[in-house]
């Protein structure tokens, strides 16, 4: 399981090689960027503020109309230096990417699709915004989670959460997204609000724990049509049971031919696959192989050090496999439009491998 010591953090850590008090930070240190997503629809997001059985912070992205409002960041400030410093090292290597997201920018017209995110161990609703701003831009609803004990968040008035040192399950991370789900329901939040959802609609997506939570949540509700697993581990207790709707795991590290996976595939009764990206990492299917390149370039970070966190496979082809594969998969279970891509390897994928 992947602990505190998160990708992302670590990496810098290892760029960054100032330990904190060692040195002055940098003067105007760079900004890091995401890619862009290639849809048609602008992107807005507000904030989501969840209280009563669980406190959570949420964020719902949504297509928008065209706006100047200002764009969101990737993590405030305070959660991101919290990140950093929970390995020691200086945190004023880089600043952390805006997004394309406009805070509170006015919704598009119609009911759009919905899809939850479940973030993983240690990590932050953030970690995958290259895919959700995607799915986003071509007309889904995107609501991603931090689960509080497990992530690094902020809530109003700027208090700061951070992993504790509990055993947060993904049993846990379901829940909450059940939670967030009956929630939604009711969406009142700014210029978003039920009427814009489709919740006949209604898929999940996770990296690593966060793809073990989207398993277990199409376990205990049927609302949930679909569901896609980033690099999840699959390791739960109790295990999941069958599931009969459509399911896709995209591997790197959790593959077939192991255990828990292998029991999760034999589980699975309705349409399923596994794709699986050859020189992939953990890492390759949330926002690491873009964020860690620049870093690297930043910081003088090696050839061999950058490998042993995002793998061999080019981090361009890397975003273009998390922009492509979940689209596809979400628009052929969600919207029933034949994917393709998802029928056989594609020659503009070279690295990706289907395993039925």
């Amino acid at each position: 399981m992947i602990t505190r010591r998160s990708l992302l953090a670590a990496a810098l850590a290892a760029g960054a090689a100032v330990p904190l008090g060692a040195g002055p930070a940098l003067a105007a240190p760079p900004r890091l960027r995401l890619p862009r997503p290639t849809g048609p629809h602008p992107i807005g997001v507000v904030p989501w503020h969840l209280t009563g059985a669980r406190e959570l912070m949420a964020s719902v992205w949504y297509p928008a109309r065209v706006s100047h409002r200002r764009r969101a960041e990737w993590l405030l400030p305070a959660p991101t230096r919290a990140l950093l410093g929970a390995v020691g090292f200086d945190p004023d290597v880089a600043l952390a990417p805006v997004t394309a997201g406009r805070l509170g920018a006015p919704v598009a017209a119609g009911r759009h699709p919905v899809i939850l995110y479940s973030h993983g161990n240690d990590g932050h609703r953030g970690e995958a915004t290259t895919m959700v701003q995607e799915l986003v831009s071509h007309g889904y609803v995107v609501v991603t989670v931090d689960h509080t004990g497990d992530a690094y968040t902020e809530f109003p008035g700027g208090r700061l959460s951070v992993p504790d040192e509990g055993s947060f399950t993904p049993w846990d991370s379901a829940h909450d997204m059940v939670l967030v789900l009956d929630r939604v329901e009711d969406l009142a939040l700014g210029p978003v609000s039920a009427a814009a959802l489709d919740l006949r609609r209604v898929g999940i997506a996770g990296w690593s724990k966060g793809g073990t939570s989207a398993a277990l949540v199409m376990n205990i509700d049927r609302r949930v049509r679909a569901g896609l697993s980033l690099d999840g581990p699959m390791e739960s207790q109790p295990r999941p049971t069958a599931i009969d709707r459509p399911f896709m795991l995209m591997t790197a590290e959790s593959v077939r031919g192991t255990e828990p996976v292998d029991t999760l595939w034999s589980l699975l009764r309705g349409w399923r696959l596994t794709m699986h990206a050859c020189g992939a990492a953990h890492g390759s299917y949330c926002d690491n192989p873009t964020l860690l390149t620049q870093l690297a370039r930043i910081t003088g970070m090696s050839d061999e050090e950058l490998i042993e966190w995002i793998g061999t496979l080019d981090a361009g082809h890397a975003t273009r496999i998390q922009q492509a594969y979940p689209l596809a998969f979400f628009d052929l279970h969600l919207r029933g439009r034949r994917q393709r891509l998802l029928e056989r390897p594609s020659p503009a994928f070279p690295e990706v491998r289907f395993i039925r």
